[in-house]
């Protein structure tokens, strides 16, 4: 086994956050970590791996919001990648007021990614591919390799993610939906913020929504 994906289900709003292993290196990254995320890293301690990198899809609250745990937990800090469209809504807490979360950034982003910006996590090579419409700065990591697409608040199982929230736009995440998820091949997995896990083919043929 090259890669370990590991699923959690965390928060109040039910987010999947992830924690990903490069098992040669043992360098590993976390996707999405929201509210609880310690519980991450005691699955990380099991795995006696390095916690490096911290992949946000967007800067919404439920997506970021372990950060704030994770890191004082940490030796070394991580790096943050996030889309630089997205630094307003993160510098603004993710819109936590919104929903009425006692939410505050503690960190910022180490990196700024624009479209197609690659990430190195130990042996494993990361795509990242601008898929704005859900927020102005949404982005989804794909691994070619393994067939898998971190694709955050996208698409999910059947439905597709909200656009009614500031810097949402539908007719945008629809086109970002046909150019960046329907061309991959059908097999490729679907690793969304909420909900199970789906495929490529699977939403292409059932999905109402495209």
């Amino acid at each position: 086994m090259v890669i370990k994906i590991i699923p959690f289900i965390l928060g109040p709003i039910e987010n999947n956050s992830y924690l990903i292993i490069d098992v040669p290196s043992n360098k590993a990254a976390i996707v999405d970590p929201s509210f609880g995320s310690k519980k991450i890293l005691v699955e990380a301690e099991k795995n006696n791996c390095e916690i490096s990198q911290i992949w946000c899809t967007h800067a919404h609250f439920d997506h970021i919001s372990g950060i704030n745990e994770i890191i004082p937990e940490l030796s070394q800090s991580p790096e943050i990648y996030l889309h630089k469209n997205d630094l307003p809504l993160w510098n603004d807490h993710g819109g936590a007021k919104l929903f009425g979360f006692p939410f505050e950034n503690r960190y910022t982003p180490t990196y700024l990614l624009e479209n197609f910006d690659s990430i190195q996590l130990g042996n494993i090579e990361i795509q990242t591919r601008y898929t704005p419409g859900h927020t102005p700065g949404h982005i989804i990591y794909h691994l070619a390799k393994e067939n898998i697409v971190f694709s955050g608040d996208l698409i999910f199982r059947m439905s597709v993610g909200r656009t009614d929230l500031p810097g949402g736009n539908h007719l945008q995440l629809l086109k970002s939906i046909d150019q960046e998820i329907k061309i991959l091949p059908d097999e490729t997995r679907l690793l969304s913020g909420h909900g199970p896990e789906t495929t490529v083919g699977y939403e292409k043929k059932y999905n109402p929504f495209l």
